[in-house]
């Protein structure tokens, strides 16, 4: 019978090790109940004897019972910790993964060097990770969350909100696909994570990403290259001279992407790995001029 929150930690542990490995349950299991029980993890480990309520039990053993079925964790949890940073999600956006801290760390190094206060354009933004991780490094930067997704821009207003960025970052709703509205002003820099999932590989995703992340932020046509094509065509006079294009992009596009950025009047400067050593990003600049 569960009494305590270290009584409800042992028996979520326990029922995560159908699942996982002992050494990777425990952790799973102290991030269940410290974050639906609203605790940090400290405050949690120095209240392990005290007396837990019915209905967070039940909450936390509801939550394990979506887990055991597929459902992604941080959907479960409802949040995600991205570059340092605790974000809200839900299965209107993907969820922020490691990889794509190679894009954001790209575009930071590269914001360093940028006129003061500099505009920055998080095109494609989903839950806003990499736009409010370029904002909490470049404490001067005026950011852009833009996307099509209504719902996704929700999730992004409530990040930004959650992180006490309201004064910097701003939502804005566009289509990477169209030409954009002139109205958005120019921009020194452009960073986005589209879509880039060809069709092939939308057949080969596993359970947890194809029945429960938005395909909508995944599938980048045929070849995974349409939003490249669109953005580095339509985007490009968005940007000030000499500004700077930065994209994530899969698993062995690198080349084809550099391609369409050169075919579009852009320099590529720098191409990057992610954490597994797989390239992942790439910068480049329009109109190139002394950096």
């Amino acid at each position: 019978m569960v009494k305590t929150y270290g009584d409800l930690y042992v028996r979520t542990r326990d029922r995560l090790t159908l699942t996982e490995s002992p050494e990777t349950a425990g952790p799973m299991a102290r991030d269940l109940v410290s974050t639906l029980s609203g605790m940090t993890q400290e405050a949690f480990l120095a209240e392990r004897d005290k007396p837990v309520s019915e209905e967070l039990t039940a909450r936390v053993d509801m939550a394990v019972d979506r887990y055991l079925a597929g459902e992604p964790l941080p959907y479960v949890l409802g949040e995600w910790t991205f570059y340092g940073l605790n974000l809200y999600v839900s299965p209107d956006v993907l969820i922020p993964r490691d990889d794509t801290c190679a894009v954001a760390e790209l575009a930071i190094h590269r914001g360093l060097f940028l006129d003061q206060n500099p505009r920055i354009l998080d095109l494609c933004c989903g839950s806003g990770c990499i736009g409010l991780a370029i904002a909490s490094r470049l404490k001067d930067a005026r950011v852009t969350l833009a996307d099509l997704s209504g719902p996704a821009l929700s999730v992004a207003r409530k990040n930004i909100q959650r992180n006490h960025m309201g004064g910097r970052v701003s939502c804005v709703q566009v289509d990477a696909m169209e030409a954009p509205s002139a109205f958005l002003g120019k921009f020194d820099m452009i960073v986005s994570n589209p879509p880039y999932v060809t069709a092939s590989e939308m057949e080969e995703l596993p359970d947890s990403v194809k029945k429960y992340e938005p395909h909508m932020a995944l599938f980048g046509g045929t070849d995974g290259l349409n939003f490249y094509r669109a953005i580095t065509k339509n985007f490009r006079d968005l940007l000030k001279p000499g500004g700077f294009l930065c994209y994530e992009f899969g698993m062995g596009q690198g080349d084809a992407v550099c391609a369409i950025l050169e075919e579009n009047g852009f320099t590529v400067l720098e191409r990057t790995l992610d954490f597994n050593e797989r390239e992942r990003a790439v910068l480049a600049q329009y109109g190139r001029k002394g950096i």
